[in-house]
């Protein structure tokens, strides 16, 4: 089945709508406090300021850890496929502030 829900979720105290297949809603939560995670512990360091730079940093950090997991493994056509879902959802929150 291919309906996509709507689903809230908080990252940063901030609450975003965001589309999802069915089914899929444990791993977006997964996904956004995982997210959530990362920019907090960005925020802690002191070194980054501002939501837009702890998200990029976080984008950074996710996308090499991704990265590094697959260079043995090469990156599948699927993998390349939710990479470029995930970029097109963070330029559009991204766009909206």
């Amino acid at each position: 089945m291919n309906d996509k829900l709507s689903f809230k979720v908080n990252i940063m105290d901030r609450d975003f709508t965001v589309a999802c297949q069915d089914g899929e809603q444990d791993q977006l939560l997964a996904a956004a406090a995982h997210l959530d995670r990362t920019m907090r512990d960005i925020q802690r360091s002191g070194k980054v300021i501002g939501h837009e730079r702890c998200a990029i940093m976080a984008a950074l950090n996710v996308t090499n850890q991704f990265l590094q997991g697959v260079e043995s493994d090469g990156l599948s056509t699927e993998a390349d496929k939710t990479i470029e879902s995930c970029v097109e959802r963070i330029d559009a929150v991204l766009s909206e502030d």
